[in-house]
């Protein structure tokens, strides 16, 4: 009988062929400290005296990960940006020439900054506190006890231990080795898993496959290999996205037609008129500074700040930022099976003994093989439970065991029984250990058929290792294991239905059994699901596959990966959710990666979010922030680059009629407010369920020049007229009273416009807000403030009729758009 090394948990370990692991725990330290330490007792670790020592010598785990921007880059971030350094100029200028109304956006400024500060410094604390809850701890060995601890507390020479979904937190040197195999892709590009055995390297950014063991960390901190990689993983990071990219590329737009107009507009008011100083250099900053869009920037960080803290409170981790952009783009959610629509745990319902075999001796290789795996999966953990080990003396020697692997859909054991005779058994999915003619299949598949799990019990011809290990195996048993689903799936599984999003059960179990499991949650198309083992090879045919089928069952990890790529082939964002170590690779791929929080610690390292609460549920709330982040900030930026858009073109107008410009700061402050500000915040924050669609740039455009074309124009036309209309003292303050009254009239149809569709409090915001102009137009020391009067009749009728034609004209213009560009 071969004997087992032990651990000090009691726990014996093989290596993986069955022969006894040795326990190498001297593996040589890292050159670059050539310090002569004391090797720890064999499978011990090291000692508290040894930590604290390695401590002292600053040999610990010492990267610093961080979850987001620390409070000075987020006030740096805020603050120091292009637009405020130019507002800031201009109203230094403004108070020292004009009266402190004309200053009036400077104060607006110096409160949006402080908002988005707020705001972002809230996420950051939220993030924190998930982080934390989030975080990986691996075990160690210390003083022959295996703990659970920090990554940053791990010191050179620890003993740290490894399962399967494990990452490789550092460097090291494999000293246990129990079937231990090692997917190193995210490091090399090699898909394939690496079989480690003693004294082989791990890698940090590595994870476990299958299989179990310990190795002895030779290399920390900043010396790791891939430690930048491990960092950036589990890190909050401010990474590119369309929308952010977009607004960046609209502000350089802005930049370039800023600068010359201004120029423009600054000889015109200061040279070729000849009027006051003061009020020159008042009309020509009333020009300059309402052309930044400086509220899209502040909005739009305020939004995803506010979308994170939301969130946040839902026990929801967004490890990327773009990430809540991402699943609002998202048309397709490829979900596994297991941890999403069923919960971990299952219950073994019922043993069925096969070609005569003994029930009590099948209850009794049960236990033997559960108790032969020291960190089972849910359906041994399942066995265990109906059947625990015996406490009579009569143990089974292990001598061997195979892990269960993703790719070879079964685990195996060898035992040394009571009477001295040997065993080998496997124990994983009846259709790949069953030749396809097999009897017992038809069994199983009625089985199946029930939405029920079975496993095949059968003794093996050959051992453990041999590479046709399920050839020729002789069926003992079929367990039967019935699955927990999760009460909300199918209430989440209908809202994407509503949603327009399809959803794809992508499972590596029994295609029939997890096809039955998504018809009792009322999925579409589950009634045909598909065997992965016959998806064609070719990506084109497999993308059209993907699309005509929503349920796959015997999926290989490699082939996940493949399959959203195929649909990432065909244009459609995919969003993958998983918990399990074979779901890596897809979620690393995926648009969008979406781990469970219990999940392992390779599938929280790649995803882009992690539900904490390892609610699937969670994800409609997910994608609905998303969508009124995305759908809300197109919206405003709209109202945004309108203003834009009217306020360069009314300077080249003026520029080239050689006229005062219409406006003070004042007036296009007030406008600004009423028409953008006060509006755009509640409507950048409100519930939007549109799914975000592509191109941010090119749809904002399409509305806000023609918006901002037809406003100016309107407001142009009505300035002219009223300097033919207005002589005399006073005459500059009623013709910009007019014109301010028709830019304001076709702002608040374009607010109007972007409003829909109307509800009772966007009725009411939009009313709101012209409430609060005509009281501006009423209240005489409001009119002296504003330096806004409305001289006689005839006039201001005229400012009326032109904007309500400029209004029409907008309406058609906006449908001409929309009919040509349709979503």
């Amino acid at each position: 009988m071969t004997q087992r090394a032990s651990d000090p948990s009691g726990e014996q370990r093989t290596g993986p062929s069955g022969t006894p692991a040795t326990i190498d725990a001297g593996a040589e330290l890292d050159p670059v400290h050539p310090v002569e330490l004391p090797d720890p007792p064999a499978g011990r670790g090291l000692t508290a005296a040894e930590v604290a020592e390695r401590i002292a010598r600053g040999e610990v785990n010492d990267v610093p990960v961080r979850s987001s921007r620390s409070l000075t880059e987020i006030v740096r971030a805020n603050v120091f940006t292009r637009f405020n350094l130019i507002i800031g100029v201009l109203w230094l200028i403004m108070l020292f020439v004009a009266p402190i109304q004309d200053s009036l956006f400077g104060f607006v400024i110096i409160a949006n900054t402080g908002i988005g500060i707020v705001q972002e410094w809230r996420a950051k604390k939220t993030l924190d506190s998930l982080a934390v809850i989030g975080e990986a701890k691996p075990t160690v060995r210390r003083d022959g006890a295996a703990a659970e601890i920090h990554t940053s507390e791990i010191v050179l020479g620890d003993l740290v231990e490894l399962g399967p979904g494990d990452k490789v937190v550092v460097d090291g040197t494999v000293a246990e080795a129990d079937g231990l195999e090692i997917d190193e892709s995210l490091l090399t590009g090699e898909a394939d898993p690496v079989v480690k055995r003693t004294g082989d390297p791990v890698m940090s950014g590595s994870f476990v496959v299958a299989g179990g063991g310990a190795f002895t960390a030779t290399k920390v901190g900043r010396e790791a290999y891939a430690a930048q990689l491990a960092e950036e993983a589990s890190r909050f990071t401010l990474v590119r996205s369309e929308l952010r990219t977009g607004i960046s590329t609209i502000l350089k737009y802005v930049t370039w037609m800023m600068v010359p107009t201004a120029i423009g507009l600054i000889i015109s008011q200061l040279v070729v008129k000849e009027h006051n100083f003061k009020d020159s250099v008042a009309r020509t900053v009333g020009g300059i500074v309402p052309m930044i869009p400086e509220g899209l920037v502040l909005l739009t960080s305020v939004a995803f700040a506010i979308g994170v803290v939301r969130l946040g409170r839902k026990q929801c981790l967004v490890q990327e930022l773009p990430a809540i952009e991402g699943l609002a783009r998202v048309d397709v959610v490829c979900l596994d099976k297991t941890g999403t629509l069923t919960e971990g745990g299952m219950d073994v319902t019922e043993v069925r003994a096969l070609n005569g075999t003994d029930e009590p001796y099948l209850h009794r290789v049960l236990a033997a093989f559960g108790a032969s795996e020291p960190r089972p999966n849910a359906s041994l953990q399942a066995i265990i439970d109906a059947y625990p080990a015996p406490v009579d003396g009569e143990d089974w020697d292990v001598t061997g065991t195979l892990p269960f692997s993703s790719a070879r859909k079964y685990s195996g054991a060898a035992f040394t029984e009571g009477g001295g005779t040997s065993s080998a058994w496997l124990l994983g999915a009846p259709d790949v250990l069953l030749a396809e003619d097999d009897p017992a299949l038809d069994e199983i598949g009625q089985l199946n058929e029930q939405g029920l799990r079975v496993l095949l019990l059968a003794r093996a011809r050959g051992e453990l290792d041999a590479p046709g290990a399920a050839e020729g195996a002789e069926p003992a048993a079929l367990v039967v294991l019935e699955q927990r689903l999760r009460p909300d799936a199918g209430r989440t599984l209908a809202y994407f239905g509503e949603q327009r999003v399809a959803t794809k059960v992508i499972s590596g179990d029994n295609a029939v059994s997890v096809g039955a499991v998504a018809a009792k949650l009322g999925m579409p198309g589950a009634e045909h699901a598909l065997d992965a083992r016959r998806m064609p090879t070719d990506p084109d045919e497999m993308a059209t596959a993907m699309e005509e089928n929503a349920v796959f069952g015997r999926v290989t990890p490699q082939q996940k990966r493949e399959m959203v790529a195929a649909l990432q082939s065909r244009g459609h964002t995919v969003a993958m959710t998983g918990d399990g170590v074979n779901d890596v690779l897809a979620l690393k791929d995926a648009d969008i990666g979406v781990s469970m929080g219990s999940g392992s610690e390779a599938t929280r390292a790649v995803a882009q979010i992690v539900l904490l609460n390892n609610s699937f549920a969670t994800l409609p709330s997910v994608v609905a922030e998303g969508r009124r982040v995305i759908g809300n900030i197109t919206r405003v930026a709209t109202l945004f680059l309108t203003k834009t858009v009217y306020s360069v073109l009314l300077a080249v107008l003026v520029v080239c009629f050689q006229v005062e410009y219409p406006f003070l700061p004042r007036h296009l402050t007030l406008l600004s407010t009423l028409t953008i500000g006060i509006p755009a915040f509640f409507l950048a924050l409100a519930p939007n369920k549109e799914r975000a669609h592509p191109h941010f740039v090119r749809r904002v455009m399409r509305y806000a020049v023609p918006s901002g074309v037809i406003a100016a124009a309107a407001t142009f036309v009505t300035y002219l007229i009223a300097r033919h209309h207005y002589a005399g003292t006073g005459a500059l303050e009623a013709e910009t009273s007019a014109a301010t009254l028709t830019l304001f009239l076709v702002s608040m149809w374009v607010l109007a416009i972007i409003a829909r569709p109307y509800t009772w409090w966007r009725i009411c915001l939009v009313a709101a807000m012209g409430l609060a102009f005509l009281i501006v137009l009423a209240v005489p020391w409001l009119q002296d403030f504003f330096a806004l009067k409305l001289v006689g009749t005839q006039m201001p009728w005229a400012a009326v009729a032109i904007a309500v034609a400029a209004s029409a004209l907008l309406e058609y213009a906006w449908r001409l758009v929309g009919r040509r560009f349709p979503v």
